[in-house]
């Protein structure tokens, strides 16, 4: 029998597909299909994480209220068709191989979602836009009763940015900027061009980015971009290729920038991080002008924000300092598949008219919403691969241990609770280290993540413990603002070394917190909470008590090309074929020198080029 309170909402067939099962105003679920795939970004339509949702709450396809699919897709077509007319005949190889798709199934979404769900729901479908799932992602789990919000990626159906206001049940966008003139296209145009993948590269940018100097920012925005006083925007189109072609950029941008595109995997040069600093300095002008905007508009002192360019962890956090907010509140799954949590409450609040109920804590539950797994079926994948391993059942002594493991200086996988929603890991499906060692930054990368040495990494830092180590008056649970070290853990460089500007500026110590610290002074903090994540906040405790230190180095549990790891099967995989010292899965405690050797585990590190 159908139930008037479950609710589920999809992403698909564009980018990081996921499902998102809420009942009433409680988040039951959600979670990105990649995450059982194990293809990135997985864009199919997300029955495996149809599945798990309805396993997480014990229920059956025919049992749901209401089915909401993130954006609605006869716009985007209209958009799509309207955009090649305007450039026709250019375009036209694109446009060919566009239409198949379109017209065999994107603009048959009820069909495709019918047969998705095997064909057993009989309930209504709904559609939300694209803008409107990230505004309702944004607003409705957050703390606030009343705040502006602000939506900005690179394209739903014809919005690329959108202000609005959010109260109690309510969500209403007052203005908006349309495609072609988009934030997030113009992030991923540069990312392109310095050789990075679009749509998953982005991050590197900004990691690249405090290496460079931004001379070309005063070029961006002399020949590329119009930026009004108000925040809004208008891109030179004759510079970009993404409307009718299969890439990014125009010959006449490679012109203005002296060349081609970088080639992947060649050698990053001072004048790719130059531009990966301009372009990082441009967004976050923009950034700071449309927040400014919002706060004109809405005059309230609170703000939420997703969409993909809120993932832009530099940007947030000059919002949050440089602007009129006192606080503000990002989506952790900020790209397409928090739309699917988005789409599902907006349709419990916006649609269904349902009563809002602040939950102060954190209606998000951390973003802890994906599987996680019994003790029993740890113990019993682990006899079955003849791991060897020892098996606690006091926490306290086993984060103690876990403790010193990190600061003999191990590599550690923990994988614990459940699962994170969104890109960040943050706790539960992490790879861990200890933030004093010089070497961790680049063992993690090199050795671990097989990626490139540059990439900073986060720390995860007690939240009452915070302000001792960081400019940072603000919680950061989901590891999405960024603030200084401060200045009396800082290390100060002396004038030589100050004058290099390439990768040679990650060998130089800037603090005591060294594999933390990015060559600015800066940090990308998640504050972790005793409430929202105790194991977390016990064994990141018991390290401060062995060391004097509340903090550790976290990334997340995975490869370079992969997903963060999902299953048992998927960390034990990780931790067997790189070089992570020890692997935690729940109770037990796993040491790479005792397991039986896996075969292949050389081969296919060895496999690993950077791009």
């Amino acid at each position: 029998m159908p139930s008037d309170l479950y609710i589920l909402g999809i992403s698909a067939f564009y980018h990081d597909s996921a499902a998102a099962l809420i009942k009433g105003e409680n988040i039951l679920a959600a979670a990105q299909e990649e995450r059982f795939t194990r293809k990135k970004h997985d864009h199919a339509f997300p029955k495996n994480a149809i599945h798990y949702c309805l396993q997480e709450a014990d229920i059956t396809i025919d049992q749901l209220a209401a089915v909401v699919f993130y954006d609605k897709p006869i716009l985007k077509f209209e958009r799509i068709l309207e955009t090649y007319l305007a450039y026709a005949p250019k375009g036209l190889k694109s446009f060919l191989t566009a239409m198949p798709l379109w017209l065999g199934q994107k603009l048959y979404l009820p069909r495709e979602i019918d047969k998705g769900l095997e064909n057993l729901y009989e309930g209504p479908i709904y559609f939300t836009t694209h803008h409107e799932s990230h505004a309702a992602s944004a607003f409705f789990p957050s703390p606030f009763e009343e705040a502006a919000i602000i939506t900005f990626d690179g394209v739903g159906e014809w919005t690329t940015t959108s202000i609005g206001v959010g109260r109690n049940n309510n969500i209403n966008l007052l203005k908006e900027i349309k495609f072609p003139h988009s934030l997030g296209l113009l992030y991923s145009a540069f990312t392109y061009y310095i050789g990075f993948r679009v749509n998953s590269g982005e991050y590197k940018v900004m990691g690249l980015a405090p290496y460079g100097k931004p001379v070309y920012s005063d070029l961006i925005f002399e020949h590329i971009i119009d930026l009004k006083a108000d925040g809004s925007f208008w891109l030179d189109q004759s510079y970009f290729n993404y409307c009718t072609g299969f890439t990014m950029t125009s010959n006449k941008f490679h012109r203005l920038f002296g060349g081609p595109p970088r080639k992947s995997e060649s050698l990053l040069t001072q004048r790719d991080m130059d531009l990966a600093a301009s372009i990082q300095k441009v967004v976050e002008d923009i950034m700071l002008k449309v927040a400014n905007r919002a706060y004109e508009l809405t005059g309230l002192k609170y703000l939420c924000m997703a969409g993909g360019v809120a993932l832009n962890c530099v940007g947030n956090g000059r919002i949050l300092r440089e602007t009129q907010f006192s606080k503000v509140w990002i989506q952790p799954a900020s790209g397409d598949a928090g739309g699917a949590l988005g789409s599902a409450l907006f349709t419990w609040y916006q649609i269904k008219g349902n009563p809002r109920e602040i939950i102060k804590q954190d209606a998000q539950k951390g973003s802890f919403l994906g599987p996680s797994f019994s003790q029993s079926k740890i113990r019993e994948f682990l006899q079955l691969k003849k791991a060897k391993f020892s098996e606690y059942n006091n926490e306290d002594l086993l984060t103690k241990d876990i403790a010193k493991l990190l600061a003999e200086g191990k590599v550690i996988g923990h994988f614990a609770g459940r699962m994170e929603f969104g890109p960040r890991a943050l706790g539960n499906r992490s790879i861990i280290g200890d933030p004093r060692n010089p070497d961790m930054q680049t063992k993690m990368n090199l050795k671990v993540k097989f990626r490139e040495s540059f990439r900073p990494f986060a720390p995860s830092c007690l939240i009452e413990n915070t302000d001792d180590f960081f400019e940072l008056n603000h919680e950061s649970p989901y590891m999405l603002l960024v603030a200084q070290i401060k200045e009396n853990h800082r290390i100060k460089v002396n004038e030589n070394q100050e004058s290099i500007f390439d990768i040679d500026k990650l060998k130089q110590l800037r603090s005591d917190v060294p594999a933390i610290t990015h060559i600015d002074y800066s940090a990308r903090i998640q504050t972790v909470d005793e409430k929202i994540s105790p194991r977390f906040h016990k064994l990141i405790k018991a390290f401060y008590k062995l060391t004097g230190y509340p903090l550790v180095v976290n990334t997340s549990f995975n490869i370079r090309g992969e997903p963060i790891v999902g299953t048992l099967q998927d960390a034990y995989r990780c931790f067997m074929y790189t070089d992570i010292d020890v692997l935690i899965l729940e109770n037990c405690i796993c040491k790479k020198e005792e397991q039986p050797k896996m075969e292949g585990a050389d081969e296919y590190k060895s496999t690993f080029k950077l791009d």
